[in-house]
């Protein structure tokens, strides 16, 4: 599974990358379907993400708590090499093994989190800022199987609204988007 997990790490790190050096300093104060967040709020939450996920594949301690703003210097180049860095850090065989010290969770649990925060904040950026963004179907059986796993978990702490409707026809992917409670119709205003 360590190999299996570093490929597809590999495959939604580099779309998000590849999104991430495509916005614009002027799309930084854009809403996103993240009702609380702005572009710039979630690219910080999204550096963080990256930086504190590669600490929890090691099972070292992270800090959650807001930090100063990431969105500066050669932000873009840095959510590269860190994105590229976390996927070293899964491909590690020891990283899946056991439950993460930090988070009480099974550590493919806990790398199954990432890569759908790296999808579904990938669609959250490219809706925020027009972008095109495609999700690779290999990712989706990930997404859904911790979505599977984690979704209420996530509500309850408010990582995720109440599902949404989808409508008939509606690909697996906005299904996923529903569950987190995103409306795969929005659209920046």
């Amino acid at each position: 599974m360590s190999h299996e997990i570093s490929e597809k790490l590999a495959v939604a790190a580099g779309a998000a990358a590849q999104l991430v050096a495509a916005i614009g300093d002027q799309q930084l104060e854009r809403p996103t379907p993240c009702a609380r967040f702005t572009v710039r709020d979630l690219l910080n939450h999204l550096i963080q993400v990256v930086g504190n996920f590669q600490a929890l594949a090691r099972r070292e301690q992270v800090d959650w708590s807001a930090g100063p703003d990431r969105v500066t210097g050669d932000w873009r180049a840095g959510f590269a090499a860190q994105t590229r860095a976390l996927v070293r850090a899964w491909s590690d065989p020891a990283a899946l093994q056991g439950v993460s010290p930090g988070m009480g969770l099974p550590q493919r649990t806990v790398a199954q989190m990432v890569l759908s925060d790296l999808v579904v904040h990938g669609w959250d950026l490219a809706r925020a800022t027009g972008l095109d963004y495609r999700v690779e179907a290999s990712l989706l059986p990930v997404v859904r199987e911790f979505l599977d796993t984690m979704a209420e978990t996530g509500r309850a702490m408010g990582a995720f609204g109440d599902p949404v409707d989808c409508p008939p026809g509606a690909g697996e992917f906005e299904q996923l988007l529903a569950v987190t409670g995103r409306d795969p119709a929005w659209a920046a205003r």
